[in-house]
């Protein structure tokens, strides 16, 4: 495993496990996990790794095999943040509060960054499985999943959901995880689609760190709090019509219309109207691009260049403001769908997209490599 060849290269010193978490696609149910609503996320193969081992100088010194240059911090003095990417690693260790002296972490992160496949949550799992693992705390994998949510929250700054480290924590091969955050309850619906799941990563990169996620979370909170409801994907249309503010009430659409496409998109998938299924997603993607406002050019553009090559649905999947869009392709079409993708692109003179393997996975694991 090359993670373990260059810890002991760069530490010179044995790791003692390497904990792995896959990036995630969502199938349908966007910008719902933080809204009470239903999600229905699959794992890729793609995994983040992270090999570590306990030091005895209380440090934590991570590095990347994607990116140069070492952070060392004291781990008593995690809570003064650590900036950049590091602080997605620095984040879980000071959430998590298990005693150790000191970590090494080296990351190998095989989910592409900024492409909207949540890189940063499989990084934080693999490396809370590492963690836990090193320290023999037997904390529960959903307490695993709160803690790497702290971290992206309240560490990093991010205001996202927590689909991302669930769906990565609880994932099931050959399944999507339908996820209601109203309760917290989990299930697997069967994903076996009769052609491919096409990922399309735009390259117009992402970051959720910025102002307009917070902004969208911001204003869904307050039509919640405004038509008396815990979470906003519990009100009904009749309610959302009554927001006084329109800005505020093509949000709360969305998220109304999502939920119940969520619902249509279970029964769809159990029944195999793949048909249906596809149509749901064109339906989501459009409500996110005019409803949400969280598509790009470039998502929109691979969305309808797939639909116009014979896909059965497009959507653009993940926070928006870039990354990556899906598109549910039937057999022997695959071919003739990124082509049409790549067409487009060169017609607005865009850099090509990438495409990614969108097989569902399984969830986070930890290995043990020594002691």
């Amino acid at each position: 495993m090359r993670v373990v060849t260059e810890f002991r290269a760069r530490f010179d010193a044995e790791p003692a496990v390497v904990g792995s978490a896959p990036g995630r696609v969502n199938l349908i149910g966007e910008h719902l996990d933080y809204n009470g609503g239903r999600s229905m996320p699959i794992a890729l193969e793609a995994r983040t790794y992270a090999a570590a081992a306990v030091r005895d100088d209380g440090l934590l010194v991570v590095e990347s095999l994607q990116t140069d240059g070492r952070v060392e911090v004291p781990v008593e003095e995690l809570d003064d943040r650590v900036e950049g990417w590091a602080a997605y690693v620095a984040g879980v260790v000071w959430a998590l509060e298990l005693d150790a002296c000191g970590y090494s972490i080296l990351v190998d992160g095989q989910v592409p960054s900024g492409a909207g496949l949540s890189s940063s949550a499989a990084l934080e799992c693999a490396v809370a499985m590492a963690v836990r693992e090193l320290t023999g705390s037997t904390v529960s994998r959903a307490d695993l999943v709160a803690a790497c949510v702290r971290a992206e929250n309240d560490y990093v700054g991010a205001k996202t959901g927590s689909m991302d480290q669930t769906v990565a924590m609880f994932a099931e091969p050959g399944n999507a995880l339908l996820i209601d955050f109203a309760n917290g309850a989990t299930r697997p619906v069967p994903w076996d689609p009769p052609g491919e799941l096409l990922v399309i990563d735009t390259r117009a990169s992402h970051a959720l760190v910025g102002g307009e996620y917070a902004e969208r979370r911001s204003s869904c909170d307050e039509a919640a709090a405004e038509l008396g409801v815990d979470h906003l994907a519990a009100a009904s249309l009749e309610q959302v019509n009554l927001l006084t503010d329109l800005e505020t009430r093509r949000r709360a659409h969305h998220v109304v219309t999502e939920q119940a496409r969520v619902v249509e998109a279970e029964a769809a998938l159990r029944s195999g109207d793949w048909a249906e299924f596809g149509r749901l997603m064109t339906a989501s993607h459009a409500s996110l691009r005019d409803d949400y406002e969280v598509s790009v050019p470039e998502l929109d553009l691979a969305v309808e260049a797939a639909l116009e090559a014979g896909a059965l649905g497009a959507r653009m999947t993940g926070g928006g403001f870039g990354g990556s869009a899906i598109a549910l392709v039937p057999p022997g079409l695959d071919a003739a769908v990124q082509d049409a993708v790549l067409a487009a692109y060169a017609s607005e003179d865009w850099q090509p997209p990438r495409f990614v393997d969108a097989s569902a996975g399984g969830p986070a694991t930890v290995e043990r490599i020594t002691g």
